[in-house]
């Protein structure tokens, strides 16, 4: 989490939720477990709005100061909705009785939903903006039902983490961007933040001159610490990587096709009829190169991982790269049903 800076949170469960899967493309013995640890226990990650909500390392909670402080009533019409009279009474029932799910409030007047992913409870809007104030937490979650805790209770804190600085927010979006993708341009740095674009620009040039960053021929602008070019890597075995759609791999449209000459189609909110690749196609990363496409479906009843379609990408060595493939199905499948 700490490398990669954050990790997608998404509710579409036709196969494993997103945050479990891009976790375990990465670390192979990974277990849902271990994230239930990291945030209800050992309280290294919580959750926030980076590009999506996402799960972000405890130690950069500070970075995230400055956004909870916005008048998040005046930025989003759903928030805008929420009564003072609403939230007083949530926050005071978490503060006398402890953390609560939206199921735990079942004294709410049910009003008509805005759309159709809307809840009808008052109370869901109240708890959501105080956990975009920083005033409550996701303390755990069960699925995606979440627990609400206050902010300073959870972690033990008199006050929320003095807030970053602006200069100190684009020093550390940089940082997280060298880390996690090596080589970085001004948008993968600012991805979905156009607003501190010039200043990103400004920076990296800063840096540029101090001999910390130098330029790569690519097409666009990037950037890459001197010491990532020097690095040698040992030849290896090319890994399979079933790659969720809402991998930090992928999410980058962009960047993806820049540097794989691969772009992602996602089809979850296409017609049926007009999709190529299926519901909840998912790249297949070999090495370094994307070769196919496959849709996944999870069959719980069943308890098998069902193989909607497979598309290749790969002009050659299908042959070759099949076998590999199916052997990393059959483990994302154990993974899948894994109790």
């Amino acid at each position: 989490m700490e490398h990669l800076g954050y990790v997608q949170i998404d509710t579409i469960h036709v196969i494993e939720r997103c945050h479990h899967q891009i976790l375990y493309t990465r670390i192979p013995g990974y277990r849902r477990d271990d994230l239930r640890q990291a945030q209800a226990i050992d309280k290294t990650v919580f959750e926030y709005w980076t590009h999506a909500l996402s799960y972000v390392p405890t130690r950069d909670l500070r970075f995230f100061v400055r956004a909870m402080k916005q008048d998040w009533q005046a930025r989003s019409a759903w928030l805008g909705a929420v009564k003072k009279a609403d939230l007083r009474r949530v926050l005071a029932r978490i503060r006398k009785h402890g953390a609560l799910t939206i199921r735990d409030i079942d004294d709410d007047v049910l009003v008509d939903k805005d759309h159709e992913w809307a809840s009808r409870k008052p109370s869901k809007r109240a708890l959501q903006l105080a956990f975009y104030q920083g005033v409550l937490t996701v303390s755990q979650r069960s699925g995606m039902l979440k627990t609400y805790e206050l902010m300073n209770r959870h972690f033990g804190w008199e006050r929320l983490p003095k807030p970053a600085s602006e200069r100190e927010i684009l020093d550390y979006l940089l940082e997280r961007a060298l880390r996690s993708q090596g080589v970085v341009s001004v948008d993968s740095a600012c991805f979905a933040d156009a607003r501190r674009k010039p200043a990103m620009r400004r920076l990296i040039e800063a840096r540029v001159r101090r001999k910390e960053l130098v330029a790569v021929e690519f097409e666009g602008g990037h950037w890459v610490r001197p010491e990532t070019l020097e690095a040698r890597l040992e030849p290896g075995e090319e890994r399979v990587h079933i790659l969720s759609p809402f991998d930090p791999l992928v999410h980058q449209r962009k960047r993806l096709h820049l540097f794989f000459g691969y772009e992602h189609r996602f089809e979850a909110y296409v017609p049926k009829d007009k999709r190529r690749f299926g519901y909840f196609a998912q790249p297949v990363l070999v090495g370094d190169e994307i070769v196919a496409l496959v849709d996944l479906k999870t069959d719980r009843a069943r308890q098998k991982l069902l193989l909607q379609q497979w598309t290749w990408v790969a002009k050659r060595s299908r042959r070759l790269h099949k076998p590999r493939i199916e052997e990393a199905l059959h483990r994302f499948e154990r993974f899948q049903l894994a109790r």
